[in-house]
């Protein structure tokens, strides 16, 4: 009895066959509004069109639900409430199997997509590690959108993050908020870079906002064209040569060459 945990990681391991390890980024927004949430799912979608097969994860219980900005809220499978996950280790293959997962391009059953739904109700932090670890032994690319508030769940998943990218709209009030959550997140010890996202109504530069928020400037995206109306219609971003979509395949690159450095 004291091998359980030994035992059921070795079936688990043997029954989903050997794999590359997987990539784990945690996306933060530096205020109200940035659009990380939005950069989340555009970097799980850009994933899947790479060849990958990839894990977005909500951690933001009062966020609406991530499956809206897919467009997926109509779909089957389940939500955080209805995953009975209180840690110890879970088959990747199940989960994807039980979570919604949208359509991207030609490719089907490629992203699994773990929402909150329109409850308060959160994850627990064991429950976040444990699909996160899940996703990260399969092989997959694991995106988890975060709250801007410390909560539990949201700490477990930067606890295990390979790379952390902090949204932040490119004007003065953006900064001062984006840099005090920025102090936060270095206290966590995983490395930090900053999304500068544009348009930048008073002139402020990307590597002036870099500079502000005291992180380095992995990527500065131009604002995507139709955006908000796309979203509207349930389109999930984004389009495969726009702005977005650069600034997805950029942060893919750095997370990856993070996750290969931390192993």
């Amino acid at each position: 009895p004291e091998a359980e945990q030994w035992l059921v990681a070795a079936l688990t391991d043997a029954a989903e066959g050997p794999r590359p390890g997987g990539s784990v980024l945690a996306v933060i927004g530096g205020r109200g509004g940035a659009g990380a949430s939005v950069f989340a799912a555009a970097v799980a979608v850009t994933a899947v069109r790479e060849g990958s097969r990839a894990l977005l994860v909500d951690c933001d219980p009062l966020g609406g639900g991530l499956d809206l900005v897919l467009g997926a809220e109509d779909l089957g499978g389940l939500r955080w409430p209805g995953v009975g996950v209180e840690g110890g280790r879970v088959p990747a293959a199940a989960l994807h199997a039980a979570l919604p997962s949208p359509r991207v391009g030609r490719r089907e059953g490629e992203l699994g997509v773990l929402s909150c739904d329109r409850s308060t109700h959160g994850p627990t932090p064991a429950a976040v590690r444990a699909v996160v670890e899940a996703g990260r032994r399969a092989g997959d690319t694991v995106v988890c959108d975060l709250p801007r508030y410390p909560t539990d769940a949201a700490v477990a998943a930067l606890s295990v993050a390979d790379l952390v990218a902090l949204v932040v709209p490119a004007d003065v009030r953006s900064c001062a908020a984006g840099a005090r959550v920025a102090a936060r997140l270095g206290q966590h010890g995983r490395p930090v870079r900053a999304v500068v996202r544009g348009p930048a109504p008073g002139g402020v530069d990307a590597d002036e906002v870099a500079r502000a928020l005291g992180l380095p400037l992995l990527v500065a995206m131009r604002p995507e064209p139709g955006l908000a109306r796309a979203l509207e219609r349930g389109e999930a971003p984004p389009r495969p040569r726009g702005p977005l979509a650069v600034a997805a395949r950029a942060v893919l690159a750095e997370m990856r060459a993070a996750s290969g450095a931390r192993s």
